[in-house]
């Protein structure tokens, strides 16, 4: 009776989870994500609930007798005898599974292993940095990228063509989007930027990064440049999740600096793949973004530059991103520009924006700035949907 009960007891939780998945508690702790539409979302819901349900069905039709005859005929005995290795066992797997990706990993919010190119290095404030002074080949989109990469670590257009620190300057500031993963510099944000106004593009982006590591980034590299005229920064509500990861260096809400936290690494992973968010961690990251963008305003105005939050979006903004997108930048009252992007202008194989879709963001960026008086307007026609 025992065995059977305890059969029924998961049996009600599956069921009960079951119920529980539905599209609006799925809207409600499931960020948007620029990889992914939310279609997938909705076949991973569908998936989910069916699996338990057949889980619930498994469990009592043909577990639970099972279970019950098993549990008749044992002896407090041979439990005693049996659990002992099995649950020693169990221990052990996890604990070699963590060495392992404890030896492998060393930030799970980096989204790369250690060697991976373009290569990254440890820093004790941001995290991680690319490393300086080199250059770096990547398979991307069926073809070899070249990265190359000055003495802070900052991707430039060609070996030795460090930016000039006393010209004008368009700083960008980001990850691997307003990097040009994929993409060579002519191709990417920045360089497209830089051919449009003619003015120099500097690129201190960082793949992976959150908002809160582009702000600090930007502390640390703003400073160098004498004659910023324009600074921008990426931000999407579909890249909000990365802002809600601790384990990694970050900035709270009030701004005040914070180490990573060091979870289990099982766990971490596990988070990764399943993120779910409990709505009070939304909030804090929100709260931490606006935050985040208002001092990178504020850090552009304060140096006398111009200040541009650029917006992409794949195919139609779902509610959801619309909700976020309005409630951290609308709400806020910063300054941005939304890009419409068409679903086909994605690199084979990987989700970036191509070529195609950088123009677009490039275009914007540039049509922008030339409202706001930066940039030769007589180099360029570009229109985009500003908010």
């Amino acid at each position: 009776m025992i065995g059977e009960v305890a059969v029924i007891i998961v049996v009600a939780a599956a069921v009960a989870c079951a119920f529980m998945i539905t599209d609006a508690w799925v809207d409600r702790h499931f960020l948007p994500d620029f990889f992914k539409t939310r279609s997938v979302y909705r076949a991973w819901e569908t998936a989910a609930r069916m699996g338990l349900y057949g889980l619930g069905l498994v469990l009592a039709v043909l577990v639970r007798p099972a279970v019950g005859a098993l549990a008749a005929r044992a002896t407090w005995r041979g439990f005693a005898r049996a659990a002992p290795p099995i649950i020693l066992a169990l221990a052990l797997s996890l604990m070699a599974s963590e060495m392992v990706l404890r030896s492998t990993y060393w930030h799970v919010a980096a989204e790369a292993p250690i060697g991976a190119e373009p290569k990254l290095q440890a820093d004790p404030r941001l995290g991680w940095v690319f490393a300086p002074s080199r250059t770096a080949r990547v398979a991307a989109g069926g073809r070899l990228i070249d990265y190359v990469f000055d003495g802070a670590g900052n991707r430039v257009p060609r070996q030795g063509g460090a930016p000039d620190l006393t010209a004008p300057t368009i700083v960008f500031a980001g990850e691997s989007i307003m990097f040009g993963y994929g993409l060579t510099w002519d191709e990417s944000p920045p360089g497209q930027v830089e051919a449009i106004t003619g003015l120099q593009g500097a690129n201190i982006t960082v793949v992976g990064y959150s908002t809160d590591q582009a702000l600090m980034r930007l502390q640390s590299q703003l400073p160098r440049f004498q004659r910023p005229v324009a600074v921008v920064v990426l931000f999407t509500p579909t890249l909000l999740t990365k802002n809600l990861t601790d384990d990694r260096p970050h900035l709270r809400p009030d701004l005040t600096w914070a180490p990573a936290k060091k979870p289990v690494r099982l766990e971490a992973i596990a988070v990764h793949a399943v993120p779910y968010h409990s709505q009070a961690a939304i909030d804090r990251g929100v709260a931490m973004t606006r935050a985040a963008l208002k001092a990178i305003v504020d850090q552009a105005h304060a140096r006398g530059a111009q200040a541009l939050i650029v917006t992409p979006q794949f195919g139609p903004e779902e509610p959801a991103a619309r909700a976020l997108r309005r409630r951290i930048l609308d709400d806020t009252g910063l300054p941005y520009v939304f890009v419409p992007l068409d679903p086909s202008w994605r690199i084979k194989g990987d989700g970036h924006p191509d070529a195609r879709g950088a123009r677009a963001i490039a275009e914007a960026i540039a049509a922008r700035l030339q409202a706001a008086g930066v940039g030769a307007a007589s180099r360029f026609q570009a229109s985009a949907p500003a908010r």
